[in-house]
């Protein structure tokens, strides 16, 4: 049967069967056809080595960075787990599995400056859309993606609780997180404008916060640096992994800790406290 598969076989089932249930299904499936495009994915399975995808790997990183190698990989790689185990293709081994991932260089560790939440609010202060102002706070409090701000529903909002039931996630498992008091205090001030909390597109919010960072001289600051900024504070205000973890949505410790970076000070702060306690 090995003999008689290709690895493109395994992609373009893939495509068919699993990448469109997948909330990231047209990123994925971008990535999987350039990958047909490669003669890697016309050898047998029978004669498929590791050696042959490291050399793809190698390949692209003279295109891409290594971040993105890291990210077709992990897609590559659940394909031939679905194979091996759901569709009963007598692979002995993943190949992928035996070949060495490229560290992720671009890392992010950026998080906010009191002069960056100065420039911002300044930038706020001429003509913007309305929703940035509340859209920000909010990622800041809950550290929430952007494609989960822009899902809440007010029927999911629970300022009794207080929490917020997020059902569109990246990862595909709803989850509730718990307000903290300036978040309960930015939704009460929103008006109530149709289902959701912010009617608008991602598009639309990109571009707003395009033209934000640029007036507040910001070109260095992500909106979703505003997430690791988020993170680390919940670090900082004395949460532990699970509790961290229950806001944010990571399901592996090792990822939740690439987007935490305490600030040195505030560590000291703790150790004073507590050694002189």
């Amino acid at each position: 049967m090995l003999s008689q598969l290709t690895v493109g076989d395994l992609i373009r089932r893939y495509l068919d069967e699993v990448v469109p249930r997948k909330r990231s299904a047209k990123n994925e499936a971008a990535v999987l056809r350039a990958f047909l495009r490669h003669p890697v994915t016309q050898v047998a399975l029978s004669k498929l080595t590791s050696a042959q995808l490291a050399a793809y790997r190698d390949e692209r990183l003279t295109v891409v960075k290594g971040a993105t190698v890291r990210r077709e990989f992990v897609i590559l790689r659940h394909c031939f787990e679905t194979a091996k185990g759901e569709w009963s293709v007598p692979l002995r081994t993943n190949p992928l599995k035996a070949v060495r991932l490229p560290s992720d260089s671009n890392a992010r560790d950026r998080r906010l400056q009191q002069n960056d939440g100065e420039g911002l609010m300044k930038a706020m202060s001429t003509p913007s859309a309305w929703y940035l102002r509340p859209l920000i706070a909010l990622a800041i409090e809950t550290g929430m993606r952007r494609g989960e701000l822009l899902s809440i529903r007010w029927k999911d909002v629970d300022l009794t609780a207080p929490t917020i039931r997020i059902l569109k996630t990246k990862n595909g498992h709803p989850r509730t997180i718990p307000l903290t008091p300036k978040a309960i205090e930015v939704l009460s001030s929103l008006e109530r404008k149709g289902d959701r909390v912010f009617p608008v597109t991602p598009n639309a919010v990109r571009l707003a916060w395009e033209r934000l960072r640029r007036r507040a001289g910001l070109e260095d600051l992500r909106l979703h640096d505003l997430r690791h900024e988020a993170v680390s504070r919940f670090f900082e205000y004395g949460l532990t992994v699970p509790e961290v973890a229950l806001i944010s949505g990571h399901r592996d410790p090792r990822m939740l800790s690439r987007y935490t970076h305490l600030r040195p000070e505030k560590v000291a702060e703790k150790l004073a406290k507590a050694t002189l306690s």
